[in-house]
């Protein structure tokens, strides 16, 4: 009578070659992975770059003009503007919301919109002598020079032109242009945002 017992055979495991075969196409596929990563990074870093240029500078001519909304006069008694010009405007504010009314000036320089505090001390307070602590709004400003920065209107909504009399102005648009390179697409951003002075009155 025949024997017909069966034998188990143990797995076989990866042969050598095998192993050597797979190490080098999964190195090969962790190659080209990279390189589309770095390419991926290579092509839009500019892209990322202006795209955080532009959330910033909203960010900064927002808080901004929320200030110039509240406008109001001097701790020493000074009109709530008190110069302005196609790039910067200078005003007072009670930033920090403790009763204290610090002066703010705006301005550009060279492709920066800079914003500048100045906190008055004494008694009676004064501006006079103190530090104007100054922190960065908006980086790659690129308005030319048919779009001001800032314009100013009166009551009626009329654009003042210059010499503007700070007492007739009502209200104020900043119009702010960013472009990390102008010889480099994606193309200029620009935010325009204005501000109805809301504390003006008679001068105490």
């Amino acid at each position: 009578m025949k024997n017909n017992t069966h034998y188990m055979h143990a797995p076989r495991g990866f042969t050598l070659i095998e192993m050597l075969v797979t190490i080098a196409i999964t190195a090969v596929v962790m190659t080209a992975l990279t390189f589309l990563i770095q390419y991926f990074y290579r092509t839009n870093t500019y892209v990322f770059e202006q795209t955080a240029a532009v959330e910033n500078a909203r960010n900064g001519v927002l808080t901004a003009m929320r200030y110039l909304r509240e406008a109001s006069y001097g701790a020493d008694g000074s009109y709530p503007i008190t110069s302005v010009a196609t790039s910067s405007v200078e005003f007072y504010v009670d930033i920090q919301g403790n009763g204290i009314v610090d002066r703010v000036h705006l301005y550009r320089l060279g492709t920066t919109l800079y914003q500048g505090v100045t906190v008055p001390v004494g008694n009676p307070l004064s501006y006079v002598g103190q530090p104007e602590a100054t922190t960065t709004l908006a980086t790659y400003v690129r308005n030319s020079t048919s779009t001001p920065i800032f314009r100013y209107y009166d009551a009626k909504g009329n654009e003042l032109t210059p010499p503007i009399t700070v007492a007739n102005i009502a209200s104020v648009n900043t119009t702010v242009t960013v472009n990390l390179n102008p010889a480099r697409a994606p193309e200029d951003f620009t935010l325009s945002v204005g501000a109805t002075l809301r504390n003006l009155r008679a001068a105490p």
